[in-house]
């Protein structure tokens, strides 16, 4: 009996699962709202140098850039007591009694701090060091929940969120600002971490790919709500608050939430597994079934998932083989392209010259479409030829933005939007390729390593916009290009389609050269070396229905945690 099967025993599919999938997912309503904050909390408003006190009243003039617009960085340059010119013509100087901002802009961060002109990278630097927060709490915390458990984790970044959430909102200065925000980052990745494993943990194996779509809407939906908040609230503190504040109350209901089952079995703690077993059975209306099970039973059943998810491994494995190193490099790089492409996308929407609310409705509504087709793609076309076609289609969209020029607001947005639906698509796809390509005793290695890079480049997306200060293209060219290189690895990556999971390496090491066509397992559950061509997909299908040793190993992968990007996406 493995620990689905245990679930299956005190109903997968009952009340509790529905209860249990809207605890876990409410919060990640807020987490997405804090995740894309600063595109309201650090807008750019529109401003000009402040006039000089010596400077007689009167119409106040502006140097003229090469756009012909004012100059936002630059004023003329007076002698004491002088009267303002009444021509375009002079001497400049920087804005050396700072700026006056645009009072019918939304309140910002920007304008509260003064983060223009030579201190514009500030801004980027606090989107930064927020993804940095999401990278360490995602390496200390992973090990803390092995240790301590899931639930005390995912209390605790409740907890965290919410408290250093409203201490960046009474942030006196700037660095202040920046601390809470890497404590936010740091929370949200405990969030994240714990969330992903409770939410498939009971459930049947056949109802966690649905499960997991269910609760990645729940981001979607946040993507919708917060341009809604931002409209009526646009005081930036205010905003931040009420984003945070919710988290109080999440912190107070995860103590309902019970445990991970798998973690207490592997901790010695199969007595607290048992008594939670029952109260599930119970609670399901299965009282009589949970009396049923018993310590003996699950310690004997469970053994093998046991030995296995106590192996210790390291990174070092990861590269012990040929076909480990190619997949590893390839996943890394494809994790890395997506993350740093996605959030290029996500945070620039005060780039494309549309209405911040309505612009960033759209960037969520574009998930829902895309995570729909890109399930439909992976099932029927495969997760190898899926993720190489997002990438490569993203980096073409974010390629094109060079050169639609910058008054074709409608074309560029629509680029923008495909290109996000597509990257989107990428994280949603890559978060079951990596798990089904890893063998079980690497499965866990391998997502927290493939996670990192993502994360590297989420942190890493903001610090590029900075180059644009040289030339306007050449964050697109970096953003483009590098989704581009994620894309052609992933074309050197195995198909999964249709395969039992791999357990060993040397289940690994068997599997064929990648090709471009889903792959079939045989009748003794060994992958075969070339796509059955010669049958029909509804013919393979069924076949494929008759493997029951090939569906029993699918089922006896213990569940690993790893850190998604519930994402974004």
């Amino acid at each position: 009996m493995t620990f689905a099967e245990l679930v299956d025993r005190v109903a997968s599919n009952g009340p509790f699962q529905f209860l249990h999938t809207v605890l876990l997912g409410l919060p990640i309503i807020g987490m997405a709202n804090h995740n894309l904050l600063q595109i309201f909390t650090a807008a750019t408003p529109i401003h000009h140098c402040r006039p000089p006190p010596n400077a007689s009243a009167g119409p106040w003039v502006l140097p003229m850039g090469q756009n012909g617009k004012p100059e936002t960085c630059l004023r003329f340059a007076y002698p004491s007591n002088a009267s303002l010119p009444n021509d375009t013509q002079g001497a400049t100087e920087p804005c050396l009694d700072g700026w006056t901002y645009d009072v019918n802009s939304r309140d910002s961060i920007v304008a509260e701090w003064d983060l223009v002109c030579n201190s514009k990278k500030l801004k980027e630097l606090a989107q930064s060091i927020f993804m940095a927060g999401i990278l360490i709490g995602g390496l200390v915390l992973g090990a803390l929940s092995d240790r301590f458990g899931r639930k005390p984790i995912l209390t605790c970044s409740y907890l965290l969120l919410a408290a250093s959430g409203s201490g960046a909102a009474f942030s006196p200065t700037f660095p202040t600002y920046t601390v809470f925000r890497f404590l936010c980052g740091f929370g949200i990745s405990g969030i994240t971490l714990s969330t992903v494993i409770l939410n498939v943990e009971w459930v049947s194996t056949r109802m966690r790919a649905i499960k997991s779509i269910a609760v990645g809407y729940f981001y979607t939906f946040g993507q919708f709500i917060l341009p809604g908040l931002a409209y009526v609230i646009p005081q930036w503190r205010w905003l931040q608050l009420t984003v945070s504040i919710p988290f109080f109350a999440f912190f107070l209901l995860s103590w309902w939430l019970p445990e991970s089952i798998r973690w207490m079995v592997l901790s010695g703690r199969s007595s607290k597994a048992l008594k939670t077993l029952r109260q599930v059975a119970a609670f399901n209306g299965k009282k009589e079934e949970g009396k049923k099970l018993s310590l003996e039973e699950i310690k004997l059943n469970t053994q093998k998932e046991v030995a296995l998810a106590k192996a210790k491994r390291s990174v070092a494995d990861l590269f012990r083989t040929p076909v480990l190193r190619r997949m590893t490099f390839c996943l890394s790089l494809a994790w890395f392209s997506t993350g740093f492409a996605y959030y290029s996308l996500a945070m620039g929407v005060e780039e494309f010259g549309v209405n911040l609310y309505i612009l960033q409705l759209i960037f969520g509504g574009v998930d829902v479409p895309a995570k729909f087709i890109t399930m439909l793609a992976i099932s029927y076309l495969g997760r190898h030829t899926t993720e190489a076609a997002l990438l490569l289609l993203a980096g073409g969209c974010i390629l094109s933005l060079i050169f639609v020029p910058a008054d074709s607001m409608t074309l560029r947005t629509v680029l923008a939007v495909f290109g996000k639906g597509c990257l989107s698509g990428s994280f949603s796809c890559l978060f079951l390729f990596t798990s089904e390509l890893y063998p079980t005793v690497t499965r866990q290695t391998g997502m927290g390593i493939s996670n990192m890079w993502a994360r590297v480049g989420s942190m890493t997306a903001p610090l590029v916009k900075i180059t644009a200060e040289l030339k306007p293209f050449i964050p697109n060219v970096i953003f483009g290009s590098i989704a581009l290189l994620g894309g052609s690895a992933a074309l050197f990556l195995p198909e999964t389609l249709n395969r039992p999971l791999p357990e060993t390496i040397e289940d690994v090491e068997n599997w064929s050269v990648p090709c471009l066509w889903p792959q079939q397992s045989s009748s003794a559950g060994k992958p075969r070396a070339f796509p059955e061509l010669s049958f029909p997909r509804s013919l393979r299908t069924k076949q494929s229905k008759q493997e029951p040793e090939a569906e029993k190993a699918s089922q006896r992968i213990p569940l690993q945690p790893h850190e998604p990007g519930l994402d974004p996406s």
